[in-house]
């Protein structure tokens, strides 16, 4: 569905605008972050010409506007709370009243822990946008530092792999890597999103059996 480009660079800092607004002070989803997630999804449009660009640029700025702690009991109601914020503060602003119901899906279904089946090739590009910026480089950096927010240990004092107990990813840094980063590719909703996470997801695993093998000495898997 094409959109004038106008028309996005109309909209866009008018979103970024909105959303600098009600950032808070998390370094993991600020005003960059945001901004990744949209030039990921713009890696992805060009393979849907079907999918409606406003709508996943308005849903890429805004799908943090109530951004709650990884540990707060109320995390899963976050992308709720974002899309009925995004869906009012939108229609504020004059924003085609017809996309409104369209940027609210992608803002809700974006979210992991809310488990919102997205429905629309838009809510699809941006989960998978937003999915993409948890991995790679830039990944690798944010989950340490959400673990250091979340006052995290690094790893398992002897057995930071996860090879003789079970995966406890609310406790150990590293083990959010296989108990949900490397899950990330196959659970891609677009095709092109799913060969990105691919790729990005190797520099993690790579990175998990080097520090593994530096923490305790040795082989990686010993």
């Amino acid at each position: 569905m094409s959109v004038p480009d106008t028309d996005l660079a109309t909209w866009q800092p008018r979103l970024a605008a909105l959303a600098a607004a009600a950032a808070g002070s998390d370094g993991a989803h600020d005003a960059s972050h945001l901004a990744r997630v949209w030039r990921n999804a713009q890696a992805l449009l060009p393979d849907h010409p079907e999918a409606n660009a406003l709508v996943v640029m308005a849903a890429c700025h805004l799908h943090d506007l109530v951004n709650l702690p990884k540990d707060h009991p109320e995390r899963a109601q976050a992308s709720r709370r974002s899309a009925r914020l995004a869906h009012h503060q939108l229609g504020w602003m004059g924003f085609p009243a017809d996309l409104l119901d369209a940027v609210a899906h992608a803002i809700e279904a974006h979210s992991f822990s809310a488990n919102i089946a997205a429905q629309t090739i838009e809510a699809k590009i941006v989960q998978d946008a937003d999915r993409l910026d948890a991995l790679g480089a830039v990944g690798l950096a944010r989950v340490l530092y959400v673990g250091g927010q979340l006052g995290r240990p690094l790893a398992h004092p002897d057995d930071p792999l996860a090879l003789h107990r079970p995966l406890d990813d609310a406790t150990y840094t590293l083990d959010h890597f296989v108990a949900k980063l490397a899950r990330l590719p196959s659970m891609m909703q677009t095709e092109s999103g799913r060969k990105l996470a691919e790729d990005r997801v190797k520099l993690l695993m790579d990175f998990r059996a080097t520090f593994a093998q530096e923490w305790v000495g040795g082989p990686p898997g010993e």
